[in-house]
């Protein structure tokens, strides 16, 4: 009883309900679908030293039904002697040029001299990368050795406008990626703007608010995509611009993206987001997308309508 009473442990999560409904051109039939998602965090703490477990669970099919609850992330963090130190299973996270990997049996350990921060990972049966990252007159900047190459990233803040670059380069021929990012707020207006390029010998497989392209069939990017939210070939660059403002409580956004460089391939995205926080605790969004592809028979425009709630 007195471990029970003296336990630091907190219990938070989230859950989203999707009805979505696409409307497609050409011979395609046109869907209906709901879907759901739970995600459940529980982390315990004692002293400099925590526990953090996470379940997800998500309907992809027809089925309407959700077949597993995943433990997807189960870590244990501390700091000894100044270094930090993160041992288990976890995610690294989106960004705009490859899918997120989760996996198990990693150590990441950092430390921070004069700035600079030092940054080790390992994993089981792959190669450890070295990253050493720091800020120079107002400037972000951080480097990260893998074995087939280099990561690349810089940001800063002018007049208040935000402005970053990174870049995925690996010593394969043809098999570079970057994206820069501007984004700003002006008149009540957030803007942001992004462009994204690929190699020709690699494909962007991000999830952002630029679109998601994240793929699950295969994990070097050297392939074209066969299974993901939308598919991408190599070489395709996207392009994405975003404005978004506040509107009788609401949040309204209009997004264009634009997909190209591939003869044949190219797409305009249209999305059109309304959001709104409810007096019963959950947030309400619809979006509105138009896909208008080089092939005519895969147009189609789509409405979607979720309500989430988090705890």
């Amino acid at each position: 009883m007195t471990s029970v009473a003296m336990a630091d442990i907190s219990i938070s999560g989230a859950a989203k309900v999707n009805y979505t409904h696409v409307d497609n051109d050409g011979t395609v039939n046109d869907s209906d679908t709901f879907k759901q998602e739970m995600d459940l965090k529980i982390a315990g703490k004692s002293g400099d030293t925590s526990v953090t477990i996470n379940f997800g669970g998500m309907d992809n099919s027809g089925s309407g039904s959700v077949a597993t609850f995943n433990m997807e992330d189960s870590y244990v963090s501390t700091s000894i002697e100044g270094v930090n130190l993160k041992v288990g299973q976890w995610d690294n996270g989106n960004n705009a040029l490859r899918a997120s990997t989760r996996r198990g049996g990693k150590l990441s350990a950092s430390t921070t001299v004069s700035g600079v921060t030092l940054t080790y990972d390992a994993a089981n049966e792959t190669d450890d990368t070295m990253k050493i990252s720091g800020d120079v007159a107002g400037v972000a900047l951080s480097f990260k050795d893998v074995k087939t190459g280099e990561d690349i990233s810089v940001s800063t803040t002018l007049s208040g406008v935000k402005v970053s670059y990174l870049a995925l380069n690996r010593d394969t021929a043809d098999t570079d990626r970057s994206v820069f990012e501007v984004s700003g707020s002006f008149s009540g207006v957030d803007v942001k703007y992004a462009s994204a390029e690929a190699d020709t010998g690699v494909t962007l497989s991000g999830d952002t608010w630029m679109g998601d392209y994240e793929n699950s069939a295969y994990t070097d990017d050297t392939s074209d995509s066969a299974v993901s939210a939308y598919d991408l070939s190599r070489g395709q660059d996207v392009s994405a611009l975003s404005l978004k403002t506040s509107m009788a409580g609401n949040t309204v956004e209009f997004r264009n993206i634009s997909i190209s460089d591939v003869t044949g391939d190219d797409t305009t995205i249209n999305k059109f987001i309304v959001t709104r926080a409810l007096a019963n605790g959950t947030t309400f969004e619809a979006i509105y997308a138009d896909i208008n592809d080089d092939g005519a028979a895969t147009d189609n425009n789509s409405l979607d309508l979720e309500l989430a709630v988090k705890f």
